[in-house]
């Protein structure tokens, strides 16, 4: 395969609509039949061949009917509007899998079940990550709202600390589990309130996850 020589490294935010944990997360069916996700990422060193991606923020809503394997998904993709046009169409082709070896990015395996594409959307995007605190706020206005903050103990409401480790995982080799709310308005509308969330630092190139 004559691929594109890409990488892309930054701190990444997702909530979805299912409890904490996210059985998708273990292979198993989602918690309520169906899967309904909001990603956002913030590029801290990346590069598409020549092209600079460089502190360049991203974020895309999905939606699915029942779980993620079965298809049938949708999909919209949201880019900073300050991105050039050289830089836009390298986001495109790494956010849809393409230059990538089928199977090794959550990007190529997400393509893999979305049925139906929306137009890309350049806009303003206001974005803000801690991984460590697990603390996140991810808004394009008129269109969605993302918050994330650690999950906390019922009884005493302190926070509480859990990870997610897959040695071999197509999105990060670990992560932290955090409470998720968002709210969409864009061609996809979905909703969740204190659901799952998760934290992670990734690092891709077109040969899949660097461990």
């Amino acid at each position: 395969m004559n691929m594109a020589d890409w990488r892309m490294q930054g701190a990444e935010f997702v909530t979805c609509n299912c409890n904490w944990g996210c059985p998708c997360q273990f292979s198993s069916l989602p918690s309520h039949g169906n899967c309904e996700a909001v990603v956002s990422m913030r590029i801290e060193q990346g590069h598409y061949n020549e092209v600079k991606l460089d502190g360049l923020c991203w974020v895309a809503t999905f939606a699915w009917p029942g779980a993620i394997h079965e298809g049938s998904g949708r999909c919209q993709v949201f880019i900073e509007d300050r991105a050039s046009p050289e830089q836009r169409q390298a986001l495109l082709r790494i956010l849809s899998g393409q230059d990538t070896e089928p199977g090794t990015t959550v990007f190529s395996v997400f393509a893999s079940t979305i049925s139906e594409m929306f137009d890309p959307q350049f806009v303003p995007i206001e974005f803000s990550v801690d991984v460590d605190k697990r603390e996140a706020h991810t808004r394009i206005a008129g269109v969605l709202e993302a918050n994330g903050e650690p999950m906390r103990n019922p009884v005493t409401g302190e926070p509480q600390e859990a990870r997610i480790v897959l040695p071999k995982g197509f999105e990060f080799s670990e992560a932290q589990v955090a409470s998720g709310t968002f709210q969409t308005q864009g061609a996809i509308k979905i909703a969740a309130q204190n659901s799952h969330a998760h934290f992670a630092r990734l690092h891709f190139t077109g040969q899949g996850v660097v461990r």
